[in-house]
């Protein structure tokens, strides 16, 4: 299954399991000196719009159960960039604040996580004169609604006022490393004998060597410079540099070999990917700090579970030549078993039997779990290079097919997929729900009601039909996006083109008169919803009261 917010399913299920609740540490916190410089709705806009560049973070103190009523209340939810709180989770809290004692006061969880790591970054950032600030949108309402906070916490890199979102890791270090490179300007002119110092700057820093600064090779660098200057640092030289001959460019790096020479093409696209593939180790832990910048560097991800630093030493020592004979093929990630072990679902693996490893390509959500028996250079090796070559077919996820499906609403799981939704002589409307989804439970009487009226009469132009989307993949060769669940996709008849569901309200009536504007052979249907059983309208009603 193909999913864009692939990184909140990756690790949220496993965020507020390790958050403790120290209070101690956290009034501790509130009188401790701070290099941080709290704002608020009458010192925002001036302090920003006088920092040449500065960076802010917005966040909420918010009230979540204490751990007696955490079974009487249902957990949030947390995506890992912002936290948000359900509809049916914020009941369950309204309940709990309006009826329940014992309620502590507590930051958000991905708030509370970046505090001291904030801190740090403050005080090493001081030497650069460059401010880090903080507002608490629970009490400056205003200005978070004035910069469009959604969720917390949000950060924001402002130069002289003007914001732009921040891009870089929520950890001290890559804090200090973005806002540097903000500091510095896109593409830095670098003397020939400054070269050596210059290329310390950063965990990745890319030098670029021409004889001048006008050429159309210089220029596709200084694009690529400009389109990943919050990532990289980038310079350049034209002076004659010993044993360099221009054009050309270095990539150096604080890990593994320590730096990469640049052999292709100087196009923008082909820079761009050496750049991405080189910067990342052969093999690294990664979380949710990081994942986001190893899918956008577009190398599929081969995923080692591990549950200690033995095994991360063993499989470090072992799996590097395998690592290495697949550079820019599978990028080798550790993570971590005992906090995102739920992820191996996701990945067709079996939960709990570690170590495991599985090879995922984000974009496509196409995963290959490695079935073997031990975990081995030798074993795995092959696998890696079956891979690679292109010949190996993803798995496909899939619940067992129905014995019976006679009912209006078609069940569909990964292995007769093709056979119910790429059927082309009807339309057919997919719902991809998950069991523990509050808006699916809510979609499922209705959706029902749209298949029982269609039965009636336009069985031959339309199915309904529905798919658990966490028990079943789509097939490799089905091009779609799920962003969250209920997902609601139109499979037209006779050409099979995708339609996504934009009628506005998941309701009977305008579910199926949007089904006879897009539908193939929405013309003939005939059914109406004035048609639908009153007793089931009053059911409704009566449910809903």
């Amino acid at each position: 299954m193909q999913f864009k917010a692939i990184v909140s399913l990756l690790f949220a299920a496993s965020v507020f399991a390790h958050e403790g609740h120290d209070h101690d540490h956290e009034d501790d916190a509130a009188t401790a000196p701070s290099d941080v410089v709290t704002l608020t709705d009458k010192t925002f806009s001036k302090w920003v719009k006088g920092e040449a560049l500065s960076l802010v973070e917005f966040y909420a103190r918010e009230y979540f159960p204490s751990p007696l009523l955490r079974t009487a209340t249902s957990s949030p939810r947390p995506t890992l960039s912002n936290e948000r709180v359900p509809s049916n989770a914020r009941m369950d809290l309204d309940r709990a604040r309006n009826g329940m004692q014992g309620l502590a006061d507590t930051w958000c969880g991905h708030c509370k996580a970046l505090a001291p790591e904030y801190e740090i970054a403050a005080t090493e950032l001081k030497a650069d004169n460059i401010k880090i600030a903080k507002v608490d949108c629970t009490v400056e309402k205003d200005t978070c609604s004035e910069v469009g906070v959604s969720g917390y916490p949000t950060l924001k890199v402002f130069r002289n006022g003007v914001a732009a979102d921040y891009k870089g890791e929520r950890k001290a270090p890559s804090i200090v490393s973005t806002m540097k490179k903000q500091a510095l300007p896109a593409l830095s002119v670098v003397a020939g004998s400054e070269i050596e110092d210059f290329k310390g700057k950063d965990k990745v820093v890319v030098v670029g060597y021409f004889a001048d600064a006008t050429s159309k090779k210089f220029k596709a660098f200084e694009a690529v410079a400009n389109q990943l200057r919050d990532d990289y640092v980038f310079g350049y030289t034209t002076d004659k540099v010993e044993g360099v001959k221009t054009p050309a460019v270095t990539l150096f790096k604080k890990f593994d070999e320590g730096e990469n020479k640049f052999a292709g093409k100087f196009a923008e696209d082909e820079l761009s990917a050496f750049i991405k593939t080189n910067s990342v180790p052969l093999i690294d832990e990664i979380g949710p700090e990081n994942y986001q910048k190893y899918v956008q560097a577009g190398v599929p991800l081969g995923f080692l579970f591990v549950e200690s630093d033995e095994q991360r030493a063993q499989f470090t020592e072992e799996l590097t030549p395998v690592a290495k004979s697949a550079k820019g093929k599978v990028a080798f990630v550790f993570i971590d078993a005992t906090k995102f072990g739920s992820h191996a679902k996701n990945l067709n693996l079996k939960e709990g039997q570690w170590p495991a490893f599985a090879i995922n390509v984000p974009e496509k959500g196409l995963k290959f779990p490695f079935k073997g028996k031990k975990i081995t250079a030798k074993a795995l090796q092959p696998f890696v290079d079956e891979f690679a070559s292109g010949e190996m077919k993803p798995d496909l996820k899939s619940e067992d097919i129905p014995a019976s499906n006679d009912a209006p609403v078609k069940v569909v799981v990964g292995k007769n997929f093709n056979d119910i939704v790429l059927d082309t002589k009807k339309d057919v409307f997919l719902e991809v729900y998950a069991p523990w989804c509050g808006h699916c439970k809510k979609l499922a009487p209705i959706w029902d009601e749209l298949a029982e009226l269609l039965a009636k009469k336009d069985s031959e132009y339309v199915t309904i039909a529905k798919m658990d989307g966490t028990e079943n993949d789509f097939p490799a060769d089905v091009n779609v996006q799920v962003q969250g669940f209920p997902t609601l996709k139109l499979w037209k008849a006779k050409t099979n083109e995708i339609v996504d569901y934009d009628g506005g309200d998941r309701t009977l009536e305008p579910l199926l008169a949007w089904l006879k504007k897009n539908g193939s052979n929405g013309s003939k249907i005939s059914a109406s919803a004035s048609s639908a059983s009153p007793d089931d309208e009053d059911e409704e009603e009566h449910d809903e009261l």
